[in-house]
């Protein structure tokens, strides 16, 4: 069963097209600039956010307030999660 599958997707993949880039190398060089920035900018805000969101757990353990920090917490590290993946996943899917 996994050898037709195998063979099933070779040729499946093999009529995919593969087209060039036509871009001018002015354009794409200004669209790299912008996206590292954008992704520095993103990661910059994750460590904002997990230093916030810890400050804030400190600040209600010492008022001895409960509070929703976990799931605060988780958001914000899901959101560093697809800051970090989001070029990656991009060149996957489109090379």
């Amino acid at each position: 069963m996994s050898a037709t599958l195998f063979e099933a997707s070779n040729f499946l993949a093999s009529t995919v097209p593969q087209p060039t880039s036509n871009a001018p190398t002015e354009l794409t060089g200004k669209v790299n600039l912008v996206l590292g920035i954008l992704a520095w900018a993103g990661t910059a805000a994750g460590v904002c956010g997990v230093l916030v969101t810890g400050a804030m757990m400190a600040i209600s353990v010492k008022r001895g307030e409960s509070s929703e920090h976990m799931s605060r917490l988780g958001m914000v590290l899901g959101g560093c999660v697809l800051v970090a993946t989001a070029g990656p996943l991009v060149t996957f899917v489109f090379k």
